[in-house]
């Protein structure tokens, strides 16, 4: 049993990703050619934003999200300490200062009511970085309360990015991801609801003034000419073979939304029963994409005992993540301690996930379900 299974996904596209590659092959424009404008056109409209900015990867989607809002040293950006690293990364690299704040233990998303506490805080204690943004991030295909986190931005005067690596497909309040925030950043890591074969990724927005920025920073701050160097930038263009897979992709997409749905709703219905365990939620008015269909187990001992069990029968499991960002060494420097983010810690220690792809049969999931409700 696969634990997301791309084969099964390209089996039903392989003839279409064939003639897309080709199609670059024949007209050799291996750098920005049309597809990045195509794939751009296509993903702004399913989107309903204005600009997308297609870019190599995830992780430089954030980076350039945050050098065109200009955070730098003496910066501060809160975000969420359960995630994966690019999240708090990038807050590193450009010289600013990550500020974690806690999560919601139902959603697993950064709890808005957590927010306003730390930023008045920082703002009161001299010598501390100023907070300049928010990175909120849709953990595991579920958007974060925006309609909260923009209300205390704008009160504040912080823009707010959208990580939104995990919940392309997925819905707020009638609203798309990707379109809930100032800008928003996607990844197109293979793994992901729309992914690539390699690295991939994109930054939205409907601020004209941020996305030329944006689209400046992508090829090392090009201004008028390939050699007017109007800012510095990175090397953050997609390939554009990449985007002929995903231009591919796309195209049944939304029906891989659908399955998605349907196969978290299997789970949810055969493990709600069982008290040793917690499905995820999903507050009224969203729609999650489901990139990963993740359960709380009683304790980490009982989560241990559940994935060795499920690993004897065939059955994979992952764990997202294990270890909060604030307890990583690579932050030991900002100065926390266990302890600090009880709530993180304490899913940290109790999550896995099961398998979760839109080509996910009845029979298999009845079978995750059996052993995980029998044991």
């Amino acid at each position: 049993m696969q634990f997301i299974d791309l084969a099964a996904q390209q089996k039903r596209i392989r003839t279409k990703i064939e003639e897309n590659i080709k199609a670059v092959l024949d007209h050799g424009q291996y750098i920005m050619g049309p597809e990045i404008g195509e794939l751009e056109k296509r993903l702004s409209e399913y989107l309903g934003v204005k600009h997308a900015i297609c870019c190599s990867s995830g992780t430089n989607a954030l980076l350039m999200a945050l050098m065109a809002c200009n955070v730098g040293p003496g910066d501060a950006v809160l975000t969420t300490p359960f995630t994966f690293i690019a999240t708090a990364e990038v807050i590193s690299l450009i010289g600013a200062i990550p500020v974690f704040v806690d999560i919601d233990p139902e959603t697993f998303n950064i709890d808005p009511s957590e927010l306003e506490p730390e930023i008045s805080k920082l703002r009161a204690t001299p010598g501390k970085p100023v907070p300049k943004g928010i990175i909120a991030v849709d953990l595991f295909g579920l958007p974060a309360n925006y309609d909260e986190i923009n209300a205390i931005a704008r009160k504040h005067g912080l823009f707010v990015i959208e990580d939104a690596a995990q919940s392309f497909g997925a819905e707020y309040q009638g609203k798309r991801a990707c379109s809930l925030a100032d800008m928003a950043c996607t990844s197109f890591f293979p793994a992901k609801p729309l992914g690539c074969y390699g690295e991939g990724g994109a930054v939205f927005t409907d601020n004209d003034e941020i996305a030329e920025k944006m689209l400046s920073i992508r090829i090392h701050g090009t201004g008028a000419h390939k050699y007017d160097n109007t800012r510095i930038g990175i090397n953050g263009r997609l390939d554009v073979i990449q985007a002929a897979v995903l231009l591919a992709k796309l195209d049944i997409f939304p029906e891989e939304v659908e399955l998605r749905q349907e196969a978290a709703l299997r789970y949810t219905a055969g493990l709600k029963s069982d008290a040793t365990l917690t499905p995820p939620s999903v507050p009224r008015g969203m729609k999650s994409i489901w990139a990963q269909y993740s359960i709380l187990a009683e304790n980490r001992d009982h989560r241990t005992l559940l994935q060795n069990r499920l690993q004897e029968v065939g059955i994979p499991t992952a764990i997202y993540y294990p270890v909060p960002l604030h307890l990583q060494p690579a932050f030991a420097c900002l100065g926390y301690k266990t302890g600090d983010f009880p709530i993180s810690e304490d899913c940290a220690g109790r999550i896995f996930s099961i398998p979760m792809h839109p080509y996910l049969n009845k029979e298999d999931q009845e079978k995750i379900i059996k052993d995980l409700r029998g044991f």
